[in-house]
């Protein structure tokens, strides 16, 4: 009888263990990494950051800003000419619908001001911010709205509506005036209390006014909200179209407090309008931040901006005109007036879990690709775009890299997009919410910590050395992740996860976790593959590891043996370089004739029925281990990342071969893909149109360049080749984006190689705003 109790107790104990043993396996994606946060839970908070508190942190919009906080109260701009289009054309979020002439913010510094032009097909609209210190809430603010006609000879009647809403906490109490809402009472946690105020609106002829007070259940609902509440309304006597007019209160009977309210100002332009926030706790405050006290500070600042970017990037010395100046400041601003803060929880998946899960709630302050098109952030792409900023402004690059650095899971997983809050989810498609932990991105962070860790090696300042210390076991833990579950069945081997084996509709399954998506890879997925890319970024983050260990004084050996072995040429070029066409790339099960074509119709099918089926793909050479030779940017990793001896014969390869035209060069930067390739511009499937596939990405011309330039300046056979080719690719990257930032009014995603033109999403002000730093030369 013992003996069966004994047995009943094990089973049941071992049943036990098991199920807790899976329950971790479950929540070991949502578990956040077991070191102190790098970003304090008050870290942004208004007394700890107050200049940084503020900030036009809403990516999305056009115009509007938010503070760094969790359920921070909103302000933003909608606008909307009163013409006869039905129904009417309200701006808000920025998007390529719109079809603007152009849009961006010309000056912007990341923590004081910013001026921004919007053109319109009729008018122009120029918005500014201006900050002010003061108090324990993070100050004041006050912004400015200026539209005036393209034609005095062609009336414009034009809405301005700017609204305040809340995000589930708070309270707003509206101060109406002859129905003119002349200002807002405000409360919030992490603001106090504080008032918006509306001063009356200037130049404009015949202005009106009209307001709305109601409740939205969420931001992202606001514009329809807005939509629905215009009534219509005469503007004068003159004019026989009516206009459209907010309708005052409309607060659903059953529905909480209001926590929306809009102000609208209508004229004839020109017309300018300012609006005025002040914290309650600023008790210093001499005179309210506008008029010509906002006209001093704006001009202030902007001449501070001009001064700093001079003794920054110092280009005016490189022999750029005004013109070309100009637009460099815009690149630049644009990427900064881009950073956004957002707060949420990302949608996870293992293999443990059944059905997804979420990530726990944390804040990312993080550049975005493109406000228009991608207003959120993306892990490889956030590398690049701190190799700027952290040029600009030091402080803010590590603030950002911490916030995502927080983002690591207890297993070293960081997921790639973050899809936080409630606007940045209802731009994304359902099938890109989910992200899942086998799956990687390449991690780019490391190219913006390599300067600033060179700097903070040998700087004074305690806060570098704190930095030093709290990034280092994140970024330890992130490259055991890399090592632990994107190696390859061979030793020192890599390949990217997250490839469709199944698939039969793609040419060339796609490697989304790469970063290069459609770019050809070996056309059978298998776990035997060699992904070259993957294996120099390890190369690149093994090194850097081993200079931060080095200065905290801590065991550097493991860190420097990867690196040494993974910069060992004459393994790379077993591992990687073809002998047949003599560069290197990919290895893996692979077929280069392949083609997709529509499958044949069923046998039962009637004459006359209609049948449309996607193309499917048609191997045409069975596929057999082998490197995958197509030439393009994957080729040029080891070079890009000065891995290659400058010594090197294979170098000298490189060299010319960059400058082939049958291969990437064309007279606007490096295509992706060489023009003689199986893939170069074919389609992926019958509906996605070819986008690694002989397009030009700027932020791979900018690694290609950050090479030449070093191998230009390393002692070798090849460097005044190097120096050659430099120089002619730099001119013919920077000409092209600046003809075409002055020809179409935006910086693209990519460009065409064979015109030059623009192409992909618009304003594409993450890493094509590189050219900055190509044009200043900052590598």
């Amino acid at each position: 009888m013992a003996w069966i109790i004994l047995f009943v107790l094990a089973v049941i104990l071992g049943a036990t263990v098991y199920i807790r043993y899976q329950i971790h396996l479950q929540e070991l994606v949502i578990t956040p990494l077991n070191v102190p946060k790098m970003i304090a839970e008050n870290a942004s908070s208004a007394k700890v950051t107050p200049e940084k508190f503020w900030g036009t942190y809403r990516s999305n919009l056009y115009f509007g800003l938010k503070t760094r906080s969790p359920t921070s109260p909103v302000v933003g701009l909608m606008w909307l000419e009163q013409a006869r289009t039905m129904p009417p054309p309200i701006r808000h979020w920025c998007s390529q619908d719109d079809r603007l002439n152009q849009y961006g913010w010309l000056k912007h510094d990341g923590v004081n001001f910013g001026i921004q032009d919007i053109v319109e097909q009729n008018f122009n609209i120029t918005t500014s911010f201006v900050k002010r210190q003061g108090g324990e809430h993070g100050g004041d603010w006050t912004a400015r709205i200026t539209a005036i006609p393209k034609d005095v000879n062609r009336p414009v009647i034009l809405s301005l509506m700017f609204y305040m809403a809340l995000d589930g906490q708070g309270s707003l109490t509206p101060n109406i005036m002859k129905n003119r809402m002349d200002s807002i009472d405000g409360q919030s946690l992490e603001l106090g209390n504080f008032k918006l105020s509306f001063p009356k609106a200037k130049d404009g002829k015949g202005t009106k006014y009209h307001h709305l007070i109601s409740y939205a259940s969420r931001l992202d609902r606001l514009k329809d909200l807005l939509q629905n509440s215009l009534r219509t309304d005469s503007f004068n006597k003159e004019r026989t179209i009516p206009f459209f007019a907010l309708a005052g209160r409309l607060v659903p009977r059953d529905s909480p407090d209001p926590n929306f309210m809009v102000h609208q100002v209508t004229a004839q332009l020109p017309l300018e309008m300012e609006v005025v926030f002040e914290s309650g706790s600023h008790s210093a405050r001499h005179e309210s931040l506008q008029g010509d006290l906002y006209s001093h500070k704006l001009a202030k600042f902007a001449k501070d901006f001009d001064n700093k970017f001079s003794e920054v990037f110092d280009i005016d010395k490189k022999g750029y005109n005004a013109a070309e100046i100009d637009f460099a400041k815009a690149a630049l601003s644009n990427m900064i007036g881009s950073i956004g803060y957002f707060y949420g929880s990302s949608l996870v998946k293992s293999k443990y879990n059944k059905e997804p899960i979420y990530y726990w709630p944390a804040p990312l302050y993080s550049a975005v690709p493109s406000r228009s098109f991608f207003p959120r952030g993306f892990l490889w792409d956030e590398g690049f775009h701190n190799l700027l900023i952290s040029q600009w402004d030091p402080e803010i690059s590590k603030d950002i890299i911490a916030h995502w650095l927080d983002l690591l899971n207890a297993e070293g997983w960081i997921p790639r997009e973050q899809i936080l809050g409630a606007e940045a989810r209802a731009r994304v498609p359902d099938e890109f919410v989910v992200q899942r932990n086998e799956n990687a991105n390449p991690p780019t962070l490391f190219l913006p910590l390599q300067r600033l860790i060179k700097d903070m090696i040998t700087s004074l300042d305690p806060k570098d050395k704190q930095f030093l210390t709290a990034v280092f076991p994140r970024l330890q833990k992130w490259f055991s992740w890399f090592n632990t579950t994107q190696v390859g069945n061979e030793p020192l081997t890599y390949y990217w996860r997250g490839r469709d084996e199944k698939t039969i509709k793609e040419l060339n399954p796609k490697t989304l976790t790469s970063g290069l998506d459609d770019y050809p890879r070996a056309s059978h997925p298998n776990s035997k593959e060699r992904h070259l890319d993957l294996r120099c970024w390890m190369a690149l983050a093994s090194g850097i590891l081993a200079d931060i260990a080095k200065t905290l004084e801590q065991d550097s050996k493991e860190y420097e043996a990867t690196h040494q072995v993974l910069t060992d040429n004459t393994l790379l070029d077993k591992l990687h370089w073809s002998p047949k066409k003599e560069h290197y790339c990919d290895y893996g099960l692979h077929s280069n004739r392949i083609i997709l074509k529509k499958p044949m119709p069923p046998k039962n099918i009637q004459p006359g029925q209609p049948y449309d089926q996607d193309k499917i793909r048609d191997v045409k050479t069975e596929p057999k281990m082998q490197f995958v030779e197509s030439f393009g940017y994957v080729s040029l990793f080891p070079f890009m990342l000065k891995i290659v001896e400058p010594n090197s014969l294979k170098l000298y390869k490189i060299l010319n071969d960059l400058t082939n035209t049958d291969l990437l060069w064309t007279n606007y930067g490096l295509r992706s893909l060489a023009r003689n390739a199986p893939q170069y511009q074919k389609r992926n499937t019958e509906h996605d149109p070819p986008y690694w596939r002989g397009a030009i990405w700027i932020n791979m011309n900018y690694l290609t360049l950050g090479a030449l330039h070093h191998y230009s300046n390393t002692a070798g056979p090849y460097q005044h080749l190097a120096q050659g080719i430099y120089k002619d690719l730099r001119a013919n990257i920077v000409n092209n984006i600046i003809k075409e930032y002055y020809r179409t009014g935006y910086i693209y995603e990519q460009y065409n190689d064979k015109t030059g033109e623009g192409k992909g999403s618009h304003p594409f002000t993450g890493w094509s705003a590189l050219v900055v730093l190509i044009m200043a030369e900052k590598y």
